[in-house]
Formats: structure tokens, C-alpha cells, sequence
């Protein structure tokens, strides 16, 4: 006798036992399917390295961007880390090209954002900018063109052309101070020239 005659022929008791026993269990496997979608809608997803895990501010504000030209391997713009020296830029350059004047220039020097650093070849000057601060590396504001201007730290193209169009509509610069009304120039810029330009 096969089980569903058996069935048949069970009393309407032990039927009705049967009947509860598999709507019972449909009845937990819906409650369990239904927990499951629910807590899947109620809890958000975890994404793994998000880039909303990083404030935007923090990024890329602990470097800066140095053009590195003259007597190295290999000339270009790099982004070093804030803090950085002049060592740190010749070696990220490539290292110093066999003909660099090396007497000319002070490893040591910290570098400022934008600026560019040109190394010398053997027998050139040094740019005037490029040395240490002292009275003899001084750039005069009033009387620099651009090209001068532009070996300064955080002065470009752009920035140099504003001081001579400021200097041609304002007058000769009076103090060092002067620079903070030439557009482009805060105070941050102001105190990486400070001592290296005079008026």
C-alpha cells in the first residue's frame, strides 16, 4: 500500500495532524524569509574603502608640486610631500645629470608649492633665487623680469606677469610687504619670499 492510500484511509484526525503539521512548517520557512528581506531594506550595505571614508579637504594636503628643470636626469613636474628639500626633488628627478654644478645649490632648502627649482650646469650661475637667502641671492622686485620672478618659490608665468603689470600700474614696490596686493598672493606665498627678494 502506497503512503498517499495510507493517507486516505488514516482517520480525518490523524489527516487534520498532518495537514497542521506541514502548514506549520510553510508558515516558519515565510517568517524566516521575511526576517531576511526585511533586515537586508534596514541595514545599509558596508562598502569597503569608500572615498566618503576621507574628508575631501584632506586629500592631496600634505603635498606639493615642484617644477624640477637644469642639470638633472630627468627634468619634469613632480608632487612630493610637504616638508620636502631640494634633495628630495633632484632624486625624485632622477638624480643629478654628470655636468651639475653642485657647489651651486643648497640641497637643504625646503621647497614651497609651485615653486620651480633649477639646477645649474657646471660653470653657470646659480639662479638668483636659488641660493640660501643671503644678500647676494636677493631678487629685486622692482627690477626683475619675468624669467627672474619665475625661479622664485610659488611664483609661475602667471604670478610673474602680475607683479611687473603691478609694479608698471602702482609704482615701484616701497616694501616686500607690497606683494599682498598683487592678486595671487597670500600670506602663506608672502612669508616663502620673504627673504628671498628685496625692493
Amino acid at each position: 500500500m502506497s503512503d498517499l492510500e495510507a493517507y486516505r484511509r488514516a482517520s480525518p484526525r490523524a489527516r487534520l495532524g498532518v495537514g497542521a503539521a506541514i502548514v506549520l512548517v510553510l508558515l516558519a520557512l515565510a517568517v524566516t524569509v521575511g526576517i531576511g528581506i526585511w533586515r537586508g531594506h534596514s541595514t545599509p550595505p558596508e562598502v569597503v574603502g569608500s572615498p566618503t571614508e576621507v574628508p575631501f579637504e584632506a586629500q592631496g594636503a600634505d603635498e606639493i608640486y615642484v617644477h624640477v628643470a637644469g642639470a638633472v636626469a630627468a627634468p619634469g613636474l613632480y608632487v612630493l610631500d610637504s616638508g620636502a628639500r631640494v634633495i628630495d626633488a633632484v632624486t625624485a628627478a632622477g638624480g643629478l645629470a654628470a655636468d651639475a654644478g653642485t657647489a651651486a645649490i643648497n640641497l637643504a632648502r625646503p621647497l614651497a608649492d609651485g615653486e620651480q627649482l633649477v639646477v645649474p650646469r657646471e660653470g653657470e650661475d646659480p639662479p638668483a633665487a636659488a641660493g640660501d637667502g643671503s644678500a647676494g641671492a636677493l631678487v629685486n622686485l622692482n627690477a626683475a623680469d619675468e624669467a627672474t620672478l619665475e625661479t622664485l618659490p610659488g611664483i609661475g608665468p602667471a604670478l610673474a606677469t602680475r607683479i611687473i603689470e603691478w609694479r608698471e600700474a602702482e609704482g615701484p614696490f616701497t616694501a616686500v610687504d607690497d606683494l599682498l596686493a598683487v592678486s595671487g598672493i597670500g600670506p602663506r606665498v608672502l612669508e616663502s619670499l620673504r627673504e628671498l627678494v628685496t625692493v
